[in-house]
């Protein structure tokens, strides 16, 4: 008896509080997130409008300072880990419970776009001050993440440091992955100034209750329904391969065609083979893309010698996808033998898809709604981050529209409405999950 009372005024602390946050009024500050944007985007190896920040480069280390100035400059704990992952901290009341956790990336690929992942970063700081500036106090700590490298281009891992955060990717074999230059990712990071045993990354089953990150959509849906909010039920699975062809090459004039043995024309055959795999074999939300294609010695009066694809395999549906990714393999394998050249074949990863966690969602829809924002169910057919911060908590993904679907690219835009709206939705969010 006394423990069903007890439970009953536990409940009904907790809807009084949760009323009380509905009354709060969650106010961010746009135009200084949109100048931080702003000044982040110009730490880039070419010229605006593209970005270009790739890991433990000039451009990447200088973000990584000014975002740590950020973080202080707002009270926060700061902490960065032996891999270059940072964390930001503002201390809730209880501080013996896990905490929520938020965040993103903001490494860029050649030549992409100004909002991809550093949206999430930014928008992450500035609901943790629209939260203060209203006067919550939560009772979970919230920590605020800026993850490694979420984009292959270095090392060829994507989500390399939630991958090891998560531990789903083995520090030995972390520390042994070269780039294009041979250097390795070890020798990297501690030129980089991350100090630390990459042992000691990985974070243990529930070190966070929950996690929810913040991102542009990267695709075209919200804007075509006019929904300034998605709430992310799903994600789907990520593969990918390389496969590298080696011949004799050759004088372009000297060797006949019926003597030739061209490792070019096996991976253009695979090329093609990807996208009839993906079309044949898969539904909807299969795709398949060839990213890389590298020629050597790449020289107009040659015959290559040495050619190496990478292959992205994607879907909601894993076997279906692993039914793709065995067609691409023994295709790879006979288009060799045909061409008479050499073939192998790597998987770099093939990942499960992610079911987000309900009550995360609930948040997200009653953050959206208390806000005047509509919201609406969907799937993310790119991987994140929270891909593999699913194996540590349990995980959501807000959704904000970006013009015409464009990322990865110089014209990747979001607007400042849109990130406002996406910023009071996560402040709404992280205020339910921290009590």
């Amino acid at each position: 008896m006394l423990r069903t009372k007890l439970q009953s005024i536990a409940n009904a602390f907790r809807d009084i509080v949760t009323l009380a946050y509905r009354r709060v009024d969650l106010q961010a500050d746009i135009d200084r997130s949109s100048a931080e944007l702003e000044r982040l985007a110009q730490y880039s190896d070419v010229p605006a409008p593209a970005v270009k920040r790739v890991l433990f480069t000039e451009p990447d280390l200088a973000a990584r300072k000014y975002l740590i100035g950020l973080f202080s400059n707002a009270g926060l704990k700061v902490r960065q880990d032996a891999v270059g992952n940072i964390f930001a901290r503002w201390e809730g009341a209880d501080s013996s419970l896990p905490p929520v956790a938020t965040g993103s990336h903001t490494d860029a690929i050649p030549y992409s776009g100004k909002y991809d992942g550093t949206v999430g970063v930014l928008g992450g700081l500035e609901a943790i001050r629209a939260l203060r500036k209203a006067g919550v106090k939560p009772r979970r700590s919230i920590e605020l993440i800026m993850f490694t490298s979420e984009e292959p281009t270095r090392f060829a891992y994507g989500c390399l440091g939630s991958r090891l955060l998560s531990g789903q990717l083995k520090p030995e074999r972390a520390a042994q992955l070269k780039d294009e230059q041979g250097e390795t990712l070890e020798a990297a990071r501690i030129s980089a100034g991350c100090a630390g045993s990459l042992a000691d990354v990985q974070l243990k089953q529930g070190a966070y209750s929950q996690f929810v990150e913040l991102h542009i959509e990267q695709g075209p849906l919200l804007e075509q329904a006019g929904i300034p909010i998605g709430a992310v039920t799903a994600i789907s699975a990520p593969a990918a391969l390389r496969v590298r062809y080696q011949g004799p090459g050759g004088h372009a004039g000297g060797v006949y065609m019926a003597d030739r043995h061209d490792p070019l024309l096996a991976a253009s055959q695979l090329a093609l083979e990807v996208e009839a795999a993906a079309k044949e074999l898969g539904g909807q939300e299969t795709v398949g893309t060839v990213g890389v294609l590298d020629v050597h010695p790449r020289a107009v009066n040659s015959i290559p010698r040495d050619v190496l694809l990478e292959i992205d395999v994607r879907d909601m549906d894993g076997p279906r996808r692993d039914r793709v990714l065995d067609r691409i393999r023994q295709s790879a394998d006979r288009f060799g033998a045909e061409r008479r050249v050499s073939a192998t074949v790597e998987e770099i990863n093939a990942d499960p898809p992610v079911t987000c966690d309900e009550r995360i969602i609930g948040a997200i829809e009653q953050a959206a709604a208390e806000a005047r924002h509509k919201c609406q169910r969907m799937i993310s057919r790119a991987y994140h981050d929270t891909t593999f911060m699913s194996l540590i908590a349990p995980v959501s993904m807000i959704f904000i529209p970006c013009r015409n679907g464009v990322s990865h690219h110089p014209d990747e835009y979001a607007s400042p409405e849109a990130i406002k709206a996406g910023v009071e939705v996560l402040a709404g969010t992280l205020a339910k999950l921290a009590e």
